[in-house]
């Protein structure tokens, strides 16, 4: 048994070793990484690091302002969630792209081969407004291809229309004409959408008639779940290990409880991961199959602000504990992805060391899976000028770009990180230990938890400082966090209660070792007897106990 632990990689970043990063530059002028780029070091380093999987984001083919239209095309290289063909693989990522599918085969197996199950998104909201398969099975018909567009709604639609209404935006469509116009992937229900809406994207019909009070049209299936389902079955026939579900929530569950079910009969391990930001919905998700569940609006909320807003680290305990013992392990926990600022950004916190505290946290807590995006562990920035994608403290999606960091930890395809900085190397060997120890550690992966910090009295801060127990058999270990930016020094005191619930015994003399940083301290190991600890500001320690 292990904890998951999950590396996102867009590849079309991920893998550029082009250097020039000209401002809304083309891919001729600033390259494009590239899947055969992916090489077995790159993956047996991501493996070193504590990673489980691999979520590998724009796989599928989207639109791009070289094959598209540049109007409804966000940035050159245009969303990855703008999916042009469900059963095609993007071509800017393939050295040859008439065999852009065994290329991406191959780096399926590779990543197999490094020990790492493979992740892809699903995106089953919305689709590019210039979507059209080319490379569908034969007799598969393609979404629209069916549908009456003078009906505003239909259950035999794949998508919705606006009749007698144009598609127009507030700018040159340069050509493209779209009557009726199709409603826009954001539920926005007119024909001219924003620069803010997701107006290179509409909208799949799933047989919700919103406009008619939400009224849910589902007998007979939906055409469009059908599709759908058919497209999860093809990627899954891959040999992909599961799927990041995009904007889950606003599909309605009844369709998951539907695919996922016959997805699991035929691939029972298959996992679904869903990008679902309303926590009242969580449980119909999870009761739908949903393996995992974004805990954006609870733990990366609170510990972003802990960090930065000057919350109470006591309030953590309330984030756990909202969701009972069965939810929480269906929480993923994360401090970047790709739709959220970077760590070391100036939005964020300035340095990615700032982090550790909170890193430790979402870690080690409890059994929820851990999610880390390409880069973080080098204290990525993410305050480029790429393009479409401004100085907004996050790694653009939007653009061809080549990223510092990953730049000089690739080192052309060598991955041995020979052009970090020091302190880049120092955190990626952080990230590193503390990401082995809640992959590998029983306590971390399947142990039990008991939450300290409301028994600390004097000498611990608990607006400053949290502290929790993990516990397996002989494994107890002790985690102790500092989120002050100054070095503190802490008294932590295991209450009675503590003892009794782990089943800990109490022992005069006991030897306990740092797991991060290796010193070793003896304590007496009584309960409400006090363990002395020095903190340097935002740090933290892992003490095992024996």
């Amino acid at each position: 048994m292990t904890k998951t632990i999950i590396y996102q990689i867009i590849p079309r970043l991920f893998a550029n070793f082009n250097e020039t990063r000209r401002f809304n530059g083309s891919k001729a002028e600033n390259g494009s990484g590239k899947l055969v780029d992916i090489n077995e070091r790159a993956l047996q380093s991501i493996a070193d690091l504590g990673a489980t999987h691999v979520w590998y984001t724009g796989i599928i083919r989207h639109a791009t302002a070289e094959h598209n239209n540049p109007a409804i095309t966000k940035g050159k290289a245009g969303s990855p969630y703008a999916i042009t063909d469900y059963y095609d693989v993007n071509p800017d990522l393939a050295t040859d792209e008439e065999r852009r599918m065994e290329e991406w085969q191959a780096l399926i197996d590779r990543t197999h081969q490094a020990g790492l199950g493979v992740l892809m998104d699903f995106v089953p909201n919305h689709v590019s407004r210039e979507y059209k398969s080319l490379c569908k099975p034969e007799g598969v018909q393609d979404l629209g291809e069916g549908d009456n567009p003078q009906w505003a709604f239909s259950p035999l639609n794949n998508f919705y229309y606006l009749p007698g209404e144009k598609f127009s935006m507030d700018k040159d469509l340069q050509g493209y004409e779209e009557f009726p116009a199709k409603v826009t992937g954001n539920d926005c229900w007119s024909s001219h959408p924003g620069e803010n809406d997701w107006y290179e994207t509409v909208k799949l019909n799933y047989g919700v008639f919103y406009q008619g009070g939400g009224e849910k049209q589902f007998d007979p299936i939906p055409n469009t779940w059908i599709k759908m389902r058919d497209i999860l079955l093809f990627w899954a026939g891959k040999k992909i290990d599961g799927v990041r579900v995009d904007m889950a929530e606003m599909v309605p569950v009844e369709f998951f409880a539907w695919a996922i079910d016959q997805v699991k009969k035929k691939y029972p391990k298959f996992i679904f991961i869903g990008e679902c930001y309303d926590p009242q919905r969580y449980d119909a998700y999870i009761a739908a199959g949903f393996d995992y569940l974004y805990d954006k609006v609870g733990m990366y909320d609170y510990l972003r602000g802990v960090t930065t807003k000057g919350w109470s680290a006591e309030g953590i305990t309330h984030q756990w504990m909202q969701h009972g013992d069965e939810r929480i392990k269906h929480m993923l926990y994360f401090l970047e992805n790709h739709d959220e600022q970077r760590i070391a950004s100036g939005f964020w916190c300035g340095d990615g060391r700032c982090a550790e505290p909170a890193l430790l946290v979402a870690t080690l807590l409890n059994q929820s899976p851990f999610m880390l995006y390409m880069g973080q562990e080098l204290g990525e920035r993410g305050m480029d000028l790429e393009g479409f994608s401004g100085i907004d403290g996050r790694t653009t999606i939007f653009d061809y770009w080549g990223v510092k960091s990953l730049q000089a930890w690739a080192n052309k395809g060598l991955y041995d990180g020979a052009k970090l900085q020091e302190s880049q190397k120092a955190l990626r060997e952080l990230y590193g230990k503390i990401l082995t120890i809640a992959r590998d550690n029983r306590a971390i992966h399947s142990g039990a938890l008991y939450d300290i910090t409301y028994a600390q009295g004097e000498g611990f801060d608990k607006r400053e400082q949290f502290a929790f127990i993990r516990h397996k058999g002989t494994e107890t270990l002790l985690v102790v966090v500092n989120f002050r930016d100054r070095e503190q020094a802490i008294r932590v005191r295991i209450p009675n209660d503590a003892f009794v619930y782990l089943g800990l015994e109490e022992k005069e003399k006991a030897t306990a070792t740092d797991l991060l940083r290796g010193h070793k301290q003896t304590i007496r190991l009584i309960a409400n007897e006090p363990i002395d600890i020095t903190l340097p500001a935002w740090t933290g320690v892992v003490l095992k106990i024996r």
